[in-house]
């Protein structure tokens, strides 16, 4: 995958999430603002890199605070030599080309029962395709989850290419925030 040349180099504290869910083993780092500023959009946005010289390539997520936070597996940081609570060394560079949005199977379901919308989806763009997805999963409930992706597919199927009122960074709305970091 063609990488776009703007790389930052920057240090960071792996943090454990308070709440981790059911999988324990991973971590994070948030990005500094500064970091963060040259890639090239404030919602999701992939790519490549380095911790500790270990290569990955991930999607970052925003933070609610016009930055960006990164989930961080136990196999790549374990592979970086470092555990949880040490300062590692990060490198980023935006890829040149989004990759295609995996889609939820009860979106995908949708579409495929809604043709005009399943159109539209098709002519959109790599990155709308990201926001309209972002929307869905960011709903914290079932019943809003399940409304969104109704109103995709109606907003969709009257032509809509671009989800609308969707704040991707989560700064005007606090819709998305980093994870709280465990004490260690």
């Amino acid at each position: 995958m063609s990488k776009v040349d703007v790389t930052s180099r920057f240090e960071a504290k792996l943090l454990r999430p308070a709440k981790p869910g059911s999988d324990t083993s991973w971590a994070f780092v948030v990005l500094p603002r500064d970091a963060s500023e040259k890639l090239p959009r404030r919602g999701r946005t992939t790519v490549e890199g380095t911790i500790n010289g270990q290569h990955f390539q991930a999607t970052l997520e925003p933070d609610g605070q016009l930055s960006h936070w990164l989930q961080v597996s136990r196999a790549l940081y374990e592979g970086a030599g470092a555990v949880v609570g040490d300062i590692v060394t990060v490198e980023l560079t935006p890829v040149e080309k989004e990759p295609e949005p995996e889609i939820p199977a009860d979106f995908q379901e949708a579409l495929a029962a809604t043709p005009e919308a399943h159109k539209v989806w098709t002519d959109t763009t790599t990155i709308a395709r990201l926001d309209w997805i972002h929307w869905i999963t960011s709903a914290k409930q079932l019943k809003t989850r399940s409304k969104r992706i109704g109103d995709a597919c109606d907003m969709l199927a009257s032509g809509k290419k671009h989800v609308c009122c969707f704040d991707q960074s989560g700064y005007y709305s606090k819709a998305f925030r980093a994870p709280d970091a465990a004490d260690l």
